[in-house]
């Protein structure tokens, strides 16, 4: 029989969603959705994921349904120790959206704000996560 207490939960922290263009055809355009995940389980650290929600676009000729890339990059800092880093991905799309992209970061134990920005014109998001 094995005794132990109970599993630690992660907590997921919905940022913002980046309304922005991308790059592919010749015109494309969509959502970023960007996330922290914490746990106790990973002490100092966090998962940062990036998913793009359905793009649309116009890739020339009949084509309607383009599939779409564009520079992602979620830029952190840790409030309580001055630490920072960056999460640098392209992601690729298209009408059904994206994989999930997902990194561990060091963070450090704190509070973290982060920025989300893309490589094309764009609104960027903001998101804050507490990491134990």
């Amino acid at each position: 029989v094995l005794a132990g207490g109970a599993p630690a939960t992660a907590a997921n922290y919905e940022f913002g969603q980046v309304q922005t263009l991308a790059n592919g055809a010749v015109f494309c355009g969509g959502n970023i959705r960007t996330w922290a995940t914490t746990s106790p389980d990973w002490p100092g650290r966090a998962i940062i994921n990036v998913q793009s929600l359905p793009m649309g676009g116009y890739g020339g000729g009949s084509s309607v349904t383009p599939v779409c890339n564009v520079p992602v990059k979620v830029a952190w800092r840790n409030v309580n120790s001055g630490r920072t880093g960056a999460y640098d991905l392209v992601v690729v799309a298209g009408i059904y959206g994206s994989l999930q992209y997902a990194l561990f970061q060091d963070t450090g134990p704190g509070r973290v704000v982060a920025d989300v920005t893309t490589g094309a014109w764009h609104i960027p998001a903001r998101g804050e996560f507490d990491v134990p």
